[in-house]
């Protein structure tokens, strides 16, 4: 998702295999640095936002096209509750406890981005998903969800009806605070 010709031969090699797409879903995502904040610099940055926020840009706008062959077209982009400005400040919260500056900053940019496109692209139901705190290896299997529960959200988004929503922000319980 960070090179586009390597985009491009994939949407190129689907549409050629299958013609078009019904759901596209967005989850490349990387943590980046665990330096201190006042450690932090332009290229960590950079590479945060290049995977977690451009990828997804980059990756729509190759695959949008195969989508719009669809009856009923539908983008899920998967993004954290640590992208949530209420979760983050909810001490109560695996979220509000956690530092991760780029990653939180890269996973708000998702959800803004998701509603914009959710705006912009009304042929298109494009909402967010928070898989929450999911034992992978993106964290050292310490989360206390399975993969499946992890993908509860995601798989309810992506199998939506025509008068299913869009703009939403959701993970396994229902509507994300944003």
């Amino acid at each position: 998702m960070t090179d586009d010709a390597s985009v491009a031969a994939a949407a190129a090699d689907v549409e050629a295999r299958e013609g078009g797409i019904d759901v596209l879903i967005n989850n490349a995502g990387v943590l980046g640095t665990h330096h201190p904040a006042d450690q932090i610099t332009a290229a960590d940055a950079s590479e945060v936002f290049e995977v977690n926020v451009v990828g997804i840009v980059r990756v729509t706008h190759a695959f949008l096209p195969l989508l719009r062959k669809s009856a009923n077209p539908v983008i899920v982009n998967v993004s954290s509750g640590m992208g949530s400005f209420a979760a983050t400040h909810d001490t109560g919260r695996v979220e509000g406890r956690a530092i991760a500056p780029l990653y939180t900053a890269s996973k708000a940019a998702v959800t803004m981005l998701t509603t914009q496109y959710a705006k912009s692209l009304p042929d298109v139901k494009v909402n967010a998903a928070d898989p929450g705190y999911t034992a992978t290896d993106f964290n050292g299997h310490s989360g206390p969800q399975t993969v499946t529960e992890g993908t509860d959200a995601i798989v309810e988004l992506a199998t939506i009806g025509a008068d299913g929503p869009t703009g939403t922000f959701r993970d396994r319980h229902g509507e994300m605070p944003w």
